[in-house]
């Protein structure tokens, strides 16, 4: 089975996606790092033990070696919630089992974080975000949700919206099962998610 592993706000600086995040939800985020290949860099926020946030940015000190991933490259206006990420045990069978333009495998490490993620040549989001992006994280990795302060923050509901919402649900549906995700039909794709405050206030973060 496949399972939710984080959710990204995607902008084109970092300190004003996590000044948005910040304002959005209440909580600060930790330092991340930066992504050579990608030229990105983030700041995170752990929402449990396996969950977390990350807002990523074009880092302005770094060259990609190519298109920016997560879509970067075709971001504009003000920061937004705009990818999220699904981690898979075997991502080659995943990415089988995925519609055509989920992506090519790509392997990456950052001091001791090793993973694979699908990652379309011209750096787009599969089905503009409607499909997840697929993560496999290298065995013995630790987790980067683990390494996080807990934010006290728990992710209520996803919710993906998209003029295809029936067939993605109907293909995912096999492979993640998890009640806190919601496809709703509208014209334009995006995303939205509503957090629960240890207050049991609920914060939205679109």
């Amino acid at each position: 089975m496949w399972h939710l592993d984080h959710l990204a706000v995607v902008c084109t600086d970092l300190e004003k996606g996590v000044a948005h995040a910040e304002d959005a939800l209440g909580a600060r985020f930790q330092p991340g790092g930066k992504h050579a290949r990608y030229g990105t860099h983030n700041r995170l926020l752990g929402l449990g033990p396996d969950l977390y946030l990350e807002v990523i940015a074009p880092d302005p000190e770094a060259a990609p070696q190519g298109p920016r991933w997560f879509g970067l490259d075709a971001v504009s206006g003000a920061p937004r919630l705009g990818n999220w990420i699904v981690a898979c045990s075997d991502l080659g069978a995943a990415l089988a089992a995925s519609p055509s333009g989920a992506g090519d495998a790509v392997d990456l490490e950052r001091g001791d974080l090793k993973w694979r993620i699908a990652v379309p040549d011209d750096g787009s989001l599969p089905m503009a975000g409607g499909w997840p992006t697929l993560i496999e994280w290298a065995q013995g990795t630790r987790h980067p949700a683990t390494r996080l302060a807990d934010s006290g923050l728990r992710l209520s509901q996803l919710t993906i919206h998209h003029p295809e919402a029936g067939r993605i649900a109907k293909a995912l549906a096999p492979r993640l099962a998890d009640l806190r995700i919601a496809f709703e039909p509208a014209p334009t794709p995006s995303l939205s998610a509503i957090f629960l405050t240890p207050e049991g206030e609920e914060r939205l973060l679109c």
